[in-house]
């Protein structure tokens, strides 16, 4: 069956912080009396994040979003401070910090996605965004002129479901009366973007941009280029009217 959709990842796969967290989080801290090692911030902020719960909040009214966002990101940033005690301008901190982030100024895109995404969308293919993020990527793709080739940014805070669970791709599927098999997910994380789709019916494709093997007999790519490549030799994409 062709592929009519490619769906993405955001961070990891499209866009980058243009400078790494752990560096952020040192630079700005250090503002606020707290001294810390990028290094050593980069290694609490894997683990917290990873003992995290999912960024979604179902059965939740849209007004309350952006307030519940927030106080999950500052939960995963005390986390991240632990190790250095008493922290007495968290507050503010986390206020410049968070800001920051929201910034498209404070992310950049990967090389080849000023290409890629419109020679897809001439393909006559829908372009999406499935991601575990807040409410602040929609700016930060808006500003970066990514959205511009999507259709729909589905955030898993708004969502109600994150990745992997099946429901957050069924809701990009049911939004454009697609089924499983003609859709494609491509993200740079092994158990929520390529173990996600699958479990979804979803063809997965991970982005490793430092490795040519393939996991589990699975498609592996090291630029996102490579899709094309991938649409001509395996699927016949819906071609434009």
């Amino acid at each position: 069956m062709a592929i009519k959709a490619v769906f993405f990842d955001a961070a990891g796969t499209l866009i980058k912080p243009l400078r790494s967290v752990g560096q952020t989080y040192a630079l700005v801290a250090e503002k606020y009396g707290v001294e810390a090692s990028s290094t050593e911030v980069a290694e609490r902020f894997r683990v917290c994040f990873d003992a995290s719960p999912p960024l979604a909040f179902p059965a939740v009214s849209m007004d309350s979003i952006e307030w519940l966002e927030r106080e999950w990101w500052k939960q995963r940033v005390q986390c991240v401070f632990e190790p250095w005690g008493r922290f007495d301008q968290f507050d503010r901190f986390f206020a410049e910090l968070f800001a920051y982030f929201a910034q498209p100024e404070a992310w950049t895109l990967y090389p080849e996605v000023s290409e890629t995404l419109p020679a897809l969308r001439k393909r006559g293919l829908i372009l999406d965004v499935i991601s575990n993020f807040d409410s602040r990527l929609i700016g930060i793709l808006e500003g970066l002129g990514v959205a511009q080739w999507l259709e729909e940014i589905f955030i898993s805070s708004r969502v109600g479901y994150a990745k992997p669970t099946r429901q957050i791709f069924d809701k990009a599927l049911t939004q454009h009366n697609l089924t499983p098999a003609e859709a494609m997910h491509v993200g740079d994380s092994e158990e929520t973007d390529l173990c996600g789709a699958v479990n979804a019916g979803v063809k997965g494709v991970l982005i490793d941009r430092g490795s040519n093997t393939s996991p589990n007999g699975s498609l592996r790519i090291k630029n996102l280029n490579e899709i094309i490549s991938i649409l001509d030799q395996a699927w016949e994409p819906k071609k434009p009217a």
